[in-house]
This record gives C-alpha cells, structure tokens and sequence, in this order.
C-alpha cells in the first residue's frame, strides 16, 4: 500500500512540474513530497526525476516508470467513478431467489419492470423453495415467506399475503354438501384429499377464520398427495387431485378463468408475511434497494 502512494505521489510531481506545486495540488508540505520520491528512489534502486533548483526532468527509466504510474492512476478513477455511479444509476448483474409462489406472479414482474426502466440492470432470477445459503450460491438477497431463523443475514418485512384453501369446481361439487363455516367443519376437512407442497410436512394443520366469527377453526389435514413446488401443486388441485392451499394472488386469476374454487366461502387464512433477507449493512447497493422497493411495491398491489 505504501508503494502505491508513493507511485501517487511521484506522477502527481510529474503532472504539476514541481515538488512546490505536487505540495499544493495534495495539501502536503514539500518535505512530505520529497521523501515519498526519496524513498521510492531508493525501493526501486534507480532515479527517477534530475532536480535542480529551476526544474526537473524525468530520467529514461522515470519516463517508463511514470507511464504505469499514470495507468494506475486511471484505474483507480475509473473505479472510483464508477462505484459511486452505481449508486446513482441502477446497472449491473444482480441474484434473487424467491419460492415459486411469489417468483412468477410478485418478483419477476416487478424486477421486469424496473428493467424496463432501467435497462442496464441484468437480474439473475432463481425460483426455490428451499432455503438456499445467499452466500454460498452468490445470492444478493433472498424473498422469503415468514420470518428465517435468527442469523447473521437482515431481515426487512416486505409485505404478507393469504393463501386460499381451494380446490377444483369439480373436486367441490363432489363434497356431500356445500361446506359452511361449523363446528364440524374440521373433521368434514379432514377426510378430504389433500395436495401438499413439500415444505408442508406430512401433517398440515390451518387456522381457518371467517368474516362472521371472532374465533378460528383448527383444521387437520392429512396430505394424499405431494408434489415440490407450487407449480405442480397448482396443477394437481386444478386437476381435481384434492383440496389444497394456494396464494390469493394467484387464486383470484385461477378462479376468474374458471378453474378453482374456495372450498369454505367467506373464509381466509391468516396473512403470512414476506421478508428480504440479504448479507449487506447499512451500505446496500442502489441496485438491491431499489429491487426489495420494487418486489415491497408489487405485493402491495399484485396484479
């Protein structure tokens, strides 16, 4: 490190003409100056600069020196530039993972739309329901449903959703009767097919509210079908395989277009919030916040 201030220190003798100019343009006194040249001269074994009390001329081997010197110079603004334009304008690759229930319909669109507006950004996009390690697989932050353990990574609440429990027209019409929210609702529930995503375990239990009631009903589902992601979940309750959960953003398209049904009309789930889980301190990249500002703004408003 100090060679490379010394180096500084010699192409900036050079550029001004003169250690009593170098010592202004660097707020340094002359003394500093020259022995930051003293002792680079004597690092490198050779001289550089011929000085005399009138000038100073660059020997053969300073004019070679002071070439790499002043590429060395270049680089380093051009980083510096270009760091602090990074945060100014949005450019440059960046990584996201989120579960397949928010990539399609909450993450990709929002990320889409910021690059559309700035199209120097060059988003990666990873849909995984596990809970992958950010930095081990070089992920610049992670969408994730509910609260992570604690850890070292931050955690910023970015919004919540409700998932519907649901299944096909025809799966409910099957049903004896049409459900209504009662007593023996549980146990009516629980001797239906049930589609499970992986993540849900072999039993799955649902707090099931409505507008009506101040209470919940606890309902114990046994799962007779699984399948590993939300994709394939969608699919196999679509295709009358069994009741199942699926998120209200995506049920509502479902339903319009005729291919879902709540199971118990009027009821809801209890919200499930959404984190940004990332490595970074209080210096986040423009380019991550303004990504976790767009996916906030989407789940706010999903389409």
């Amino acid at each position: 490190m100090n060679y490379l201030r010394h180096m500084a220190v010699f192409a900036k003798v050079v550029e001004c003409g003169s250690i009593s100019a170098a010592a202004e343009s660097l707020s340094l006194s002359k003394s500093v100056i020259s022995q930051h040249l003293k002792v680079l001269e004597q690092e490198l074994g050779i001289m550089l600069l011929k000085r005399t009390t009138r000038r100073q001329t660059l020997t053969p081997a300073g004019t070679a020196f002071y070439e790499k010197c002043q590429q060395m110079n270049q680089l380093a603004q051009e980083a510096w530039e270009g760091a602090r334009e990074s945060q100014l304008t949005p450019t440059g690759a960046i990584t996201i993972t989120a579960p397949h229930a928010l990539m399609g319909s909450i993450v990709a669109p929002a990320i889409g739309e910021l690059v559309s507006v700035y199209p120097a950004i060059i988003p990666h996009l990873v849909a995984d329901d596990g809970r992958i390690d950010i930095i081990e697989h070089g992920i610049d932050f992670a969408v994730r449903v509910g609260e992570s353990p604690s850890s070292s990574y931050r955690q910023r609440r970015i919004g919540q959703f409700r998932d519907v429990l649901c299944g096909s027209p025809g799966y409910i019409s099957q049903l004896d009767e049409t459900l209504a929210y009662s007593a023996d609702l549980s146990e009516r529930l629980s001797q239906c097919d049930y589609v499970a995503n992986v993540w849900q375990g072999k039993y799955v239990i649902h707090h099931l509210y409505h507008q009506s009631k101040t209470e919940p009903i606890t309902l114990m589902m046994h799962p007779t079908r699984f399948a590993d992601s939300l994709p394939t979940t969608q699919a196999l309750i679509e295709a009358g395989a069994g009741l199942g959960i699926v998120p209200e953003f995506i049920f509502h398209q479902r339903e319009q277009a005729g291919l879902l049904k709540e199971a118990v009309p009027g009821s809801y789930l209890a919200p499930t919030s959404v984190y940004a889980m990332h490595a970074f301190n209080n210096s986040m990249p423009l380019l991550v916040r303004l990504c976790i500002d767009a996916i906030e703004s989407r789940l706010s408003t999903p389409v």
